[in-house]
């Protein structure tokens, strides 16, 4: 068996099996239970929660960030083993959600760690969610869940943006420019 076909037979079982652990600092914290419960039941698709990082393949950030809790969520994600997958829940991972205006909240979860699947809403509903690991199984066996290499082929750039969130400089952040864009 060659590489690439090794590759995509530990994309179809890994698919079938996401181990979570979830980071909840807001609101998103009680949309999880009932996605765990006999009406949606998440483990029917493979999906089950785990209790330490280190045996998690998917990341959960339900809520809003501030800088104290980020150091938390890359401490969190880099004691994940690869491959890993980030979900960002709701709006305050995308643009600081109601906080939007506050100087101490984080308002783009991918500018620190990647994220391979963002669920709108405020807070998304427990079909929203499903469907958000449903998409990310898809992304895994195409081969498109990609954001745990991202990070370690631009490390330099994500650590250099947490730096500056730590350093409270929010407004020195970057994106995270990918090889065309810094050639030029």
């Amino acid at each position: 068996m060659n590489h690439e076909e090794w590759s995509k037979l530990a994309r179809i079982m890994s698919k079938r099996s996401l181990w979570m652990v979830h980071f909840c600092t807001g609101c998103g914290a009680m949309e999880m239970p009932p996605v765990m419960t006999s009406r949606y039941d998440m483990e029917r698709f493979g999906m089950h929660a785990m209790a330490t990082p280190r045996q998690a393949d998917v990341f959960l950030v339900t809520g809003y960030l501030a800088v104290k809790t980020l150091k938390r969520v890359v401490q969190v994600y880099e004691q994940m083993r690869d491959p890993k997958y980030v979900i960002g829940f709701g709006s305050c991972t995308i643009n600081g959600g109601m906080y939007w205006d506050s100087y101490n909240t984080i308002k783009d979860l991918s500018k620190y760690i990647p994220v391979d699947v963002y669920i709108a809403g405020c807070m998304p509903r427990p079909e929203a969610i499903i469907d958000s690991f449903l998409k990310l199984m898809d992304m895994i066996d195409k081969g498109e869940a990609i954001g745990w290499q991202k990070y370690r082929k631009y490390y330099d750039q994500y650590k250099r943006n947490q730096r500056m969130a730590f350093s409270y400089r929010l407004d020195e952040v970057k994106d995270i420019k990918e090889d065309d864009e810094n050639e030029s």
